[in-house]
């Protein structure tokens, strides 16, 4: 793996930072409160092509490989404070249209892409149950067949952009007989008869972007909705879930550059007893501890990306870079509130918003215990 950066790669990153500082800027500490996506802002990386960073040229997308599209995403949270905006668009890069690039038919994928691409189309990932929730695969919502198509009945629960999705990748079980391997996946639009998108969730952290449920009763689709063919559910939520658990959190990594170049700008202007507070070690070295959290977590997410573009997929990688960007954020987050005491806990500095939006990284995508789970099965525990 080579770490330097190209010209070329040096200058998308200063483009995404100068785009995101000018253009992805408004009063998040109000929508915050009132828990709204802001429609312009997400128009806006839409028009700049984010939505298409990692997206083939030949499907109207950039063609950039993981590698630079993570650094861009990066560029994206160090200028840019609204962790849910960031968090949605990676969500449906990294969740809905990874899955619909790999498994998608021709057919699927024209009809659908053009208006991911554009921001005309809001996508939800519908794999989460009230009854499954840690075990992804315990899934209650069934398709039978009749005739030519598929009808649909269940509840997901807890889906980023539930409330506003037009079109969802619903899983749900084709032959209970067969356990995970008897899940297929289905493109279902939100104006079908009998599905119904539910009012957004109050929630934490990640306000800006809407949570919610999806109800499908006696939902009817076309065989043609089939998303990789019967029973192939769990290799599209396997491949689409390697791919979010090991780039989603890339925002946050430029994050923890805005926090840290913040904690250093404070700790070296900020007087106590007519130094500055940096002098102190117990000041220092908390921020210290922030620079080398910010280091380890772009190392580990550069190699996973550099891996997954070269073909190397390894579900290890993405347990291990989804535990270790979350929870250096969560960690750095807390240490920048507290630099700054009371400023630091009042909403309106933002930083306080910080803290509650890291919390999502522990639990969404499979929690962080989960994902220790799967790291010590794979080393033979």
């Amino acid at each position: 793996m080579d770490f330097d950066w190209t010209e070329e790669q040096n200058g998308l990153f200063a483009g995404a930072l100068a785009f995101a500082r000018a253009e992805l800027a408004d009063d998040v500490v109000a929508r915050d409160a009132a828990g709204e996506l802001s429609d312009e802002l997400w128009r806006r990386a839409a028009a700049e092509g984010v939505l298409g960073w990692c997206v083939p040229a030949d499907h109207g997308g950039a063609g950039h490989d993981a590698l630079t599209t993570v650094r861009m995403m990066e560029a994206l949270g160090q200028g840019c404070r609204d962790g849910g905006l960031l968090f949605a668009l990676g969500a449906q890069m990294w969740g809905f249209q990874t899955a619909l690039l790999r498994f998608g038919t021709d057919e699927q994928i024209a009809r659908v892409l053009p208006g991911l691409l554009d921001g005309t189309t809001h996508a939800a990932y519908g794999m989460t149950e009230e009854g499954s929730g840690s075990d992804a695969f315990a899934l209650q919502a069934t398709a039978r067949r009749e005739g030519d198509d598929w009808v649909l009945d269940g509840e997901k629960v807890l889906i980023t952009a539930a409330p506003i999705a037009d079109i969802a990748i619903v899983f749900a079980s084709t032959d209970p007989s067969k356990g995970r391997w008897g899940l297929s996946a289905f493109l279902v639009e939100a104006d079908a008869p009998g599905y119904t998108r539910h009012p957004v969730e109050d929630k934490m952290g990640l306000r800006t972007v809407p949570f919610g449920r999806i109800s499908l009763e006696g939902v009817r689709v076309p065989t043609s909705a089939m998303l990789g063919g019967e029973g192939a559910g769990a290799a599209v939520f396997t491949h689409s879930q390697g791919w979010e658990r090991s780039l989603v959190l890339a925002p946050q990594v430029g994050a923890m550059q805005r926090q840290l170049d913040e904690c250093v700008a404070f700790a070296r202007t900020r007087k106590r007893g007519g130094a500055p507070v940096g002098k102190h070690q117990a000041v220092s070295h908390p921020v210290a501890d922030m620079a080398m959290r910010l280091e380890t977590c772009r190392l580990v997410l550069y190699r996973t990306a550099w891996r997954l573009q070269s073909g190397r997929p390894d579900p290890a990688d993405a347990a291990l870079t989804k535990v270790h960007l979350s929870e250096a954020f969560t960690e750095s987050s807390l240490q920048a509130l507290r630099l700054h005491g009371g400023d630091g806990y009042r909403t309106a500095t933002g930083i306080e918003r910080d803290v509650r939006d890291s919390i999502g990284g522990l639990i969404y995508g499979g929690t962080t215990d989960v994902q220790r789970n799967i790291i010590a099965g794979l080393l033979g525990l």
